[in-house]
């Protein structure tokens, strides 16, 4: 991190972001308040969905044109003329507030979200150039954090500076709140100044405007906007990850349209910085819950966050109408933000893996336009269902019932993720698993893992340390038992029995054909010794016409365990402790037609790790 802040412009470019999310909010927020103070019911679900919608409207219809400026000039002039902008959009919103012109500051959050939507391609597009690609991931979470940081922080400052104003005063239209609280627009110009003085602190990383030839009828009769959708929906991954990142964002732009309705309908509060303050708290549980699903995800994406992230989403949303006391409210708003960081983390990750370097600008380009017309499209419908006489504990009850069945949807999706990753939990909390040499497992592809057989739980460590869902060849004398049976068919387990392989062996190739990984295990039963016995041949018959590669592995720290067939296991077991400490150690890939004393070779090269 210390790394990429002492890059030239990165620590200005990041306060920068700060302000200008900042200012955004802090109208945003006067807005809303005043709306709040003077509104009730339907018209201010209407008014605060309105608002919403008026920032992401632009996002929408200036897409193109925006990506044009951001593509044909350098990315610095771009965000300083916008910085200009700001400044002069700040001074009319404070004149508007001095003169009480409602109506026109009302408008003027469509002004500052314009400004936004031409500054915004040029601010993430400008992250690889200033942070390098070895460096793009950590300066893309530090940039996010930032935001985040900036929007608390306006929620915090902007609600309590306008109760400050406002109290002692008899307040009956919003011509009198938007004079008493005028002041605070010298706030939102200062920051504006700010943020243009650090816009100049920018280094040109690319000098003067690009001379790169540009299509500009692309741009603006259409085929630029289809060949980013069309890139993204031929990529089933990409697509569906894209639609449930825009979900979790349309139901949560209908929370924070009807939830301050709610408040004041239901619990009778009138304070914004209460109100406010709940919703921020959701924007605190995302940072949490981002933090806990990149720990998790040390090694690889961690798709069983996505359900369990989508479970909890859902029980947050279903508790928040039933609930009375503000203190359990803002822990349910902490909460659902924790679940949805689960969950929004690994889908916008996938997002990133699957994107192919020279698709990868067009894909992140469509799945924001994505996200902006469905939260746009969630707002519509909430203006809808409110001039109908929906009432606000009626529309948190709809989009729970949205998430419930998104989660259901999930959870078919993803449950065997899910199931892994819970099974994981509990293996960590008995082992300690280390794992060797993990980029010598190719993340795509056909995969064939050869390694040594030493307890019961040998198919749960592989898992574990995998990114990859494994499919496993199994004794049919376990298989058959019914009490294990509906578990293993769940997780495809493929059958094996002796003199009777011929199936399974076919099976197997046809696993292999379709590009997954498959994992057997050549010795042909659990170790009696703790030392690699012969490999059995029947793995050779799995191969052919397979486009792959063979995968070594040894599992280190089992024998002497529970699970194992040590005589001293359960000596070995009072030595090593609860927390028994285990190491995968991964070799590296040999031709899919090696043959079994050339894999053991290999192997037993690998058992060596084990002092190591």
């Amino acid at each position: 991190m210390n790394s990429i802040l002492r890059r030239q412009g990165f620590l200005p470019f990041l306060v920068m972001l700060f302000l200008n999310a900042f200012v955004d909010l802090g109208h945003k927020i006067i807005i809303q308040n005043t709306v709040f103070k003077v509104y009730d019911g339907q018209t201010q679900i209407i008014l605060m969905a309105i608002v919403n919608a008026l920032i992401l409207l632009p996002f929408i219809l200036l897409f193109s044109p925006a990506g044009f400026l951001s593509d044909r000039f350098s990315k610095p002039k771009v965000m300083r003329i916008s910085a200009w902008c700001a400044v002069i959009l700040t001074l009319m919103i404070t004149l508007c507030y001095y003169q009480g012109w409602y109506q026109i500051a009302f408008l003027m959050t469509l002004a500052l979200a314009i400004q936004s939507a031409f500054y915004s391609p040029s601010k993430y597009g400008y992250i690889k150039e200033l942070a390098g690609k070895e460096r793009l991931a950590m300066a893309n979470g530090m940039v996010q954090a930032t935001t985040i940081i900036a929007i608390l922080a306006g929620i915090f400052a902007f609600s309590v500076a306008f109760e400050t104003y406002l109290d002692g005063h008899s307040i009956t239209n919003e011509e009198m709140i938007l004079k008493t609280i005028a002041p605070l627009g010298w706030a939102l110009v200062l920051c504006s100044i700010a943020e243009l003085f650090f816009a100049y602190r920018l280094p040109e990383i690319v000098k003067g405007d690009s001379t790169q030839s540009f299509d500009h009828r692309s741009y603006f009769n259409g085929t630029y906007l289809r060949r980013n959708i069309h890139a993204i929906h031929n990529q089933r991954i990409i697509w569906l990850s894209i639609i449930g990142l825009s979900i979790f964002w349309g139901v949560s732009q209908v929370a924070l349209a009807a939830f301050p309705a709610f408040a004041k309908e239901v619990l009778q509060e009138t304070n914004t910085i209460v109100i406010q303050g709940i919703l921020a708290c959701s924007g605190i549980g995302i940072i949490i819950g981002s933090l806990l699903a990149g720990r998790a995800s040390h090694h690889s994406i961690e798709l069983g966050l996505i359900p369990i992230g989508a479970i909890g989403i859902m029980i947050t949303l279903s508790l928040i109408p039933q609930l009375q006391s503000f203190e359990s409210l803002a822990i349910t708003f902490v909460t659902f933000g924790i679940f949805g960081g689960l969950f929004i983390v690994p889908l916008n990750s996938l997002i990133q893996l699957h994107a192919s370097d020279e698709h990868r600008a067009t894909i992140l380009a469509g799945n924001n336009w994505l996200q902006n017309l469905t939260m746009l499209s969630f707002l519509i419908m909430t203006v809808s269902f409110a001039v109908t006489g929906l009432k606000s504990i009626g529309l948190l009850y709809m989009i729970a019932l949205i998430a419930l069945v998104g989660s259901l949807y999930t959870i078919g999706l993803l449950s065997r993720p899910m199931i892994i990753y819970l099974i994981g939990l509990l293996f960590r909390s008995i082992y300690r698993v280390d794992v060797q040499n993990l980029q010598h497992l190719p993340k795509q592809g056909s995969v064939l893992l050869l390694g040594n057989h030493i307890s019961w739980l040998d198919w749960a460590i592989v898992q574990l340390v995998s990114p990859r869902p494994i499919r496993f060849v199994m004794d049919r004398n376990y298989y058959q038992r019914w009490y294990l049976r509906w578990f293993l068919d769940f997780f495809r387990v493929i059958p094996i029995a002796s003199g009777h392989s011929k199936t399974a062996l076919q099976k197997t190739n046809e696993a292999l054909k379709a590009g997954e990984i498959i994992c057997l295990f050549p010795e042909g039963a659990i170790s009696h010794s703790g030392q690699l016995s012969d490999f059995k041949r029947g793995f050779e018959k799995t191969v052919d016409g397979v486009d792959g590669t063979i995968i070594p592995f040894y599992l280190h720290g089992l024998w002497g365990s529970r699970f194992s067939r040590s005589a001293e296991k359960q000596y070995e077991l009072g030595k090593s402790g609860w927390r028994r400490r285990l190491k995968v150690s991964f070799g590296e890939a040999m031709p899919i037609t090696a043959t079994a004393d050339e894999v053991k070779r290999r192997v037993l090269d690998l058992s060596s790790l084990e002092s190591t």
